[in-house]
């Protein structure tokens, strides 16, 4: 009869310990996943109205879902305590490498979009502010429609990316806004 590991008694301890010990130490790197423990607003700024030249697109939908899924409750007009002005995304794809066979095989995807912030009153508070995302894909001439799919993929990634860039900004302005005496600056964020 041979012996295996799994028969032995410390073996059924040792599997929940390394589970734990794995665990311990992605917390204390500093890993989460995304989603948890993300950025989020004052209570104050939780009541928004959302502004955009279309209201229907994949860009203002992801802001609205990643917002609401922070605890911010989209009012109407007159019921708000601030606006979120939100710009079209502007979408980029740009060669970045050239193969051996004379075809692209690399793109790069770049991805931004401006917003701004007005109090009731109307007066903008946090002035307009571009978020960009930039990503590199693998071009494959010979999978066309494996190439498309991926790029509406990494599209709608770049989306809630920005929707996410523009949460925190927000989220950071809110609460800085009582320690800080100088007024609104245009601001760029390019990470």
């Amino acid at each position: 009869m041979r012996w295996r590991a799994s028969n032995h008694p410390g073996y059924r301890l040792l599997r929940p310990v390394m589970a734990l010990c794995v665990l311990t130490l992605l917390s204390a790197c500093g890993f989460q996943l995304r989603g948890v423990g993300g950025p989020t607003v004052p209570d104050e700024w939780k009541s928004m109205q959302l502004v955009s030249g279309n209201p229907n697109s994949e860009f203002s939908r992801a802001v609205f879902a990643r917002f609401a899924t922070n605890g911010v409750q989209w009012q109407e007009a007159g019921f708000a305590n601030y606006r979120l002005d939100l710009g079209n995304e502007q979408f980029r794809q740009s060669n970045l490498s050239i193969g051996a066979d004379a075809r692209i095989s690399e793109f790069e995807l770049t991805m931004r979009a401006t917003f701004k912030v007005a109090n009731a009153e109307g007066e903008i508070i946090m002035a307009s502010t571009t978020v960009t995302v930039v990503r590199q894909m693998e071009n494959d001439p010979r999978n066309v429609v494996g190439t498309e799919s991926e790029l509406r993929l990494l599209q709608s990634e770049m989306r809630n990316e920005l929707a996410d860039k523009i949460l925190r900004r927000i989220g950071f302005y809110a609460s800085n806004l009582g320690n800080t005496a100088a007024g609104p600056t245009a601001e760029t964020d390019t990470r």
